[in-house]
């Protein structure tokens, strides 16, 4: 069975919500420990701090946790006796146990298709936040660990997907994931805006001219694609000029931080340890 702290790496690996239930005090007599955690997900369950109606009412409000989005942690103080209200029966261990409620966060997932000039600076900018970031490329020398030293420098979790089918990464991306399509080749952002709203869920822009989407438009209704305006394109904020990969990089960041609102912030310190960098064999 999977333990709490594996629980919460998975809950994370996935880009699923969370909350970490901790037993921080405990007078008298109780079914566990101070320090006992448990991980609540809307639709599973890992360790215990003790069962009864104590876990019963912590996963109730974990869960309208989840739902409602909540960022901030919160404490539960429980009366374990016989005249206690209790919502799921009576526990009569005789103490009292405090619990913390603790959000998971979710770090945002940005993915950027094609490690082109764009590409590369914007994925130079999004480094510096705290999210997870995948750069995938059908060129090999576009993810050259060493070309790509300053994005792993900065606080994303960043993988490197190198495949001349990068579709199949799209595919396996957690929903409300943040695509970018800006690979080399025109053929390529077809196929991939194709394969994202056959997928669904996620958040697509492609980059190009107002000419370029009006063909793509054109022949992704004749697909079959109904939804084909969830596709943003052009890409970036309003207002910033300049054709150069930089100023392009920074409309597009800007626009992808007024979306994402409070979700994402830089790191500094010891979470920065957190960081991953990851490339699968073939990633050149």
């Amino acid at each position: 069975m999977m333990d709490w702290l594996s629980a919460v790496q998975n809950l994370r690996d996935d880009g699923r919500p969370g909350v970490l239930a901790t037993v921080v005090s405990v007078r008298g007599h109780a079914p566990r420990e101070a320090g006992a955690k448990m991980v609540i997900a809307a639709d599973g369950l890992w360790d215990s701090i003790g069962g009864g109606n104590l876990e019963a009412e912590v996963i109730d409000r974990a869960r309208r946790m989840i739902d409602e989005a909540s960022g901030a942690p919160e404490t539960l103080t429980f009366a374990l006796n016989e005249h206690a209200a209790n919502q799921h029966g009576r526990q009569c261990c005789g103490g009292e146990v405090q619990v913390l409620l603790e959000p998971l966060r979710n770090d945002p997932v940005v993915a950027i298709f094609g490690v082109g000039h764009v590409g590369f600076e914007l994925a130079r900018i999004l480094s510096r936040l705290r999210l997870r970031l995948y750069l995938i490329d059908s060129r090999t020398g576009q993810l050259d660990l060493l070309r790509l030293a300053d994005v792993t420098a900065g606080s994303a979790t960043v993988t490197v997907h190198h495949t001349p089918a990068p579709e199949t990464v799209l595919q396996a991306l957690p929903a409300g994931s943040h695509v970018y399509i800006m690979t080399h080749d025109h053929a390529e952002d077809f196929l991939l805006c194709d394969a994202a709203l056959r997928r669904g869920g996620l958040d697509v822009g492609l980059i190009g001219s107002t000419a370029k989407w009006a063909r793509f438009r054109q022949r992704l209704r004749v697909e079959g694609h109904e939804d084909v305006d969830s596709i943003r394109c052009p890409i970036g904020l309003p207002g910033i000029g300049g054709k150069a990969p930089a100023a392009i990089a920074v409309a597009v960041a800007a626009e992808l931080l007024g979306t994402m609102g409070g979700a994402v912030s830089g790191t500094s310190g010891p979470e920065s340890s957190e960081r991953r960098v990851t490339a699968p064999p073939n990633a050149g």
